[in-house]
């Protein structure tokens, strides 16, 4: 297969995948239900990424540690 060859100047774009609802929502019934906590310091409205050893939320940079088992 040959190389796409692109104008100078021209840059392409790139898609990004994100997650599926499925993965951040809890859904049973009519209820649904966030998985990940929400921030302590921004309030019920921001929500921390979870990630394997820490969450941290977006918008101040609040970060909470795991406990090591």
């Amino acid at each position: 297969m040959a190389k796409k060859v692109v104008p100078k100047g021209k840059t392409q774009k790139v898609k990004k995948e994100g997650k599926k609802l499925s993965a951040l929502y809890d859904v049973s019934g009519s209820s649904i239900k966030r998985k990940n906590k929400s921030c302590p310091k921004c309030g019920p409205g921001m929500f921390m990424a979870a990630h394997k050893t820490r969450s941290v939320c977006g918008k101040c940079q609040y970060t909470e540690y795991k406990q090591k088992e």
